[in-house]
Formats: C-alpha cells, sequence, structure tokens
C-alpha cells in the first residue's frame, strides 16, 4: 500500500483524512507526520498548509498533504481564521479556544452568527510540485456546545445544510461530517492530483 504523509501530530485529522482518502483511494494510507513542526507563520490558510506540506515531504521523502483550517466568524471580520488552533494561547487547547470564542459573541444573536469553516489542503511531492485547494462549509455558530463528537468548534458549528437541522457538527455522525464538512469539499477538489500519485 503506498503512503502519503499527513503533515500534522493529531490524530483526529489522520483518521479524517484516512477515512475521507480511503472513498477514493483505498489503496492510499495516510500516515501522521513525525518530524519537526515548522513554524507556521502565514497569513493565510493556503501559506500555512503549504509551509506544513513542504517540511513533511522534505522530512519523510514522501508526497506530504497538509491542511491549514479554522473557523471564521463573520462579526469578527473572519477570525479566528487562521488563528483559530491558537484562539486562546499557543497550548493548542480546544476548550479553552471555543470558550474564549463564543465569550466574544456572547451579545451577537441570530441572524447575525453567520459563521463557516474554511478547510485549505496542500499536496507537495518530493519533486517540488505544490497545489492547493480550498473548501468552505457555511453555517453559524450555536449560543452554547452540543454534542461529544468531532473536535475543535464543532460543538458550536451549526452546518446551513440541510436546512432545518439544528445539530452542532459534534452531533453528527463521523460519516455525516466527512461526507460534507469543509476538507471533503476540499478533498473533493484534490481528488484528479490524487491520482497521479
Amino acid at each position: 500500500m503506498a503512503q502519503v504523509v499527513l503533515a500534522t501530530h493529531n490524530p483526529h485529522k489522520v483518521a479524517e483524512f484516512q477515512a475521507i482518502v480511503a472513498r477514493v483511494r483505498p489503496d492510499l494510507e495516510v500516515v501522521s507526520y513525525d518530524g519537526p513542526e515548522p513554524v507556521e507563520d502565514g497569513t493565510t490558510f493556503a501559506e500555512n498548509a503549504l509551509i506544513k506540506a513542504r517540511a513533511a515531504a522534505a522530512h519523510t521523502g514522501l508526497v506530504a498533504l497538509a491542511d491549514d483550517s479554522g473557523v471564521c466568524v463573520d462579526v469578527l471580520g473572519g477570525s479566528p481564521g487562521v488563528f483559530s488552533a491558537y484562539w486562546a494561547g499557543h497550548a493548542k487547547d480546544d476548550r479553552a479556544n471555543l470558550a474564549l470564542l463564543l465569550d466574544q459573541i456572547s451579545d451577537i444573536r441570530d441572524p447575525h452568527r453567520g459563521a463557516h469553516y474554511n478547510s485549505t489542503i496542500a499536496l507537495v511531492t518530493p519533486d517540488g510540485r505544490e497545489h492547493t485547494v480550498e473548501g468552505l462549509w457555511p453555517g453559524r455558530l450555536a449560543e452554547a456546545p452540543r454534542g461529544d463528537a468531532g473536535f475543535g468548534y464543532d460543538p458550536v458549528f451549526v452546518p446551513a445544510e440541510p436546512a432545518g437541522d439544528e445539530r452542532t457538527v459534534a452531533e453528527w455522525s463521523a460519516e455525516e461530517k466527512n461526507a460534507v464538512s469543509h476538507r471533503a469539499r476540499a478533498f473533493a477538489a484534490l481528488e484528479p492530483l490524487l491520482a497521479s500519485i
């Protein structure tokens, strides 16, 4: 089985990517990156995804994938955005990030709680070819966390579709999320590139 390295130490992302990849390329195994983390000093999702994928490809000699993703809140001008993982500090604490975000918009009511998830995936080959694709998942933020599944901001993110479904992503099954998430949407655009691996 061929391997591609996913430039993350996050086991949740590895499992999510493996589930998405398996639908299209069951012969590809997604493995986690075991090298040093590069400094993500880009100001866009694409810049940060490329920084991570370049480091993983150089370190492992494998085709590398990297996802830079986050939640973008309309009333915060698109923040946390690229700072989603570090919103409450460098500890990458999901609970603290979520609590801070909810506190910042606590006085905002619907219909002004619009947000979207953004996933930008970079693919970098050891010979230096680079590609990026983007997936957006529109929705809004609930006033309080609900559900035990997912990670990050999933307990407060209510997707715009299906209309009338008020569940947060943390109340969805993994199969439901993996079929339509921002990563799934970005990955759909990446599929033709994976055919050449």
